[in-house]
């Protein structure tokens, strides 16, 4: 059973985006797609506890495809005032009655298991829906979340990628489905929302570690983090070498809603950590944090001839231009993930 991040996390998300934005929202609805995810439901509580704390008197309504599911799964949303969830598929929904100030685009099909046909359909006939919702109900803000799998592969040699690099995914890779269809989804936004007048930016998401993260999906962090909760040898399949960063969930929640509330219009920035780490490093670092004895297996031997592969964003821009603090460090948020997940397994 779920349970809502602690109240610590909560305030630090809160006091990042700062008071005076969110009252930006007071007495405002705001629709979101995407809101039974891991990034929606971190964008809920941390709204919610925003609109409590600073009595802002807002709505957010939330598309589901099982609102009954999600909330025997996390009950801790049932009853929160302002709180509506709606049913839906992203891509054929019925509009909700009523105007919306700002539209929240962050419903994406990562963890489901797809083909690569309906990942893309997924990316841009539900971006396609969404767009034409924002325009039916008024809405003057609309957030985009993209993700950094649009940049595609990223050369070895660069240490980080910022906003300005012009890669691409593989078009010729059927697993470049996510990547292209966010592409397309940015595309979108960009021109319907200028052709309409609407103010828009686009968060390009990479790797977050957090309360909510499923430590049994395809994600590295929580698949360490649940071995090393139970004192279980840590087995990383492939060499180990790749570079990741991983923002604490409090952080990207904080980044997404500055984004949505201070961010100016056209703005595209990447929203992540920029501490990197290779995946056989953070196997070790989840143990030492955890105080595992269980040690870790790397399957395979790196290859002296391949550079390791390197998934790292630059995070200068929206840093700078939104004010934002330096995040949560690495260790800390490895600790307060697993802390909660302990406590929900009680």
């Amino acid at each position: 059973m779920g349970t809502l991040p602690c109240t610590e996390d909560l305030a630090h998300a809160v006091e990042v985006v700062g008071a005076e934005a969110w009252r930006a929202l007071s007495g405002q609805r705001i629709f979101l797609t995407g809101g039974t995810g891991f990034i929606g439901k971190w964008l809920i509580a941390v709204w919610q506890y925003a609109d409590r704390q600073l009595a802002l008197g807002s709505e957010l309504v939330v598309l589901s495809r099982d609102p009954a599911a999600f909330l025997e799964a996390e009950p801790h949303f049932a009853g929160v005032r302002g709180l509506t969830l709606v049913r839906g598929d992203v891509r054929h929904f019925d509009f909700p009655s009523g105007s919306f100030a700002r539209v929240i685009h962050a419903a994406a099909d990562v963890v489901a298991p797809s083909t690569p046909l309906e990942t893309f359909s997924t990316s841009i006939d539900g971006t396609r829906r969404v767009l034409d919702f924002a325009l039916s109900c008024g809405a003057k803000q609309f957030l985009l979340l993209s993700s950094g799998a649009v940049y595609g592969r990223q050369p070895p040699e660069l240490a980080s990628v910022s906003e300005s690099y012009m890669g691409a995914p593989d078009i010729a890779s059927p697993g470049s489905a996510y990547g292209e269809g966010k592409r397309v989804a940015e595309w979108l936004t960009q021109v319907i929302c200028r052709s309409h007048d609407i103010h828009f930016s686009i968060a390009r998401c990479f790797a977050f570690v957090g309360p909510y993260l499923a430590l049994d999906k395809q994600f590295a962090a929580g698949n360490f983090l649940r071995d090393a909760m139970v004192r279980r040898e840590i087995v990383v399949q492939g060499d180990g070498t790749p570079y990741r960063t991983y923002l604490y969930a409090a952080d990207m929640a904080a980044w997404l809603w500055a984004m949505q509330l201070r961010a100016a219009s056209g703005a595209v920035y990447n929203v992540g950590s920029p501490e990197a780490i290779s995946i056989g490093n953070l196997a070790h670092k989840v143990n030492q944090v955890l105080g595992s004895p269980a040690g870790v297996r790397i399957i395979q031997s790196p290859r002296p001839d391949r550079p390791a592969e390197r998934y790292v964003p630059n995070v200068d821009l929206i840093v700078k231009e939104l004010g934002l603090q330096h995040p949560i460090p690495l260790d800390d948020a490895l600790e307060r993930t697993a802390r909660w997940h302990q406590q929900t397994c009680r």
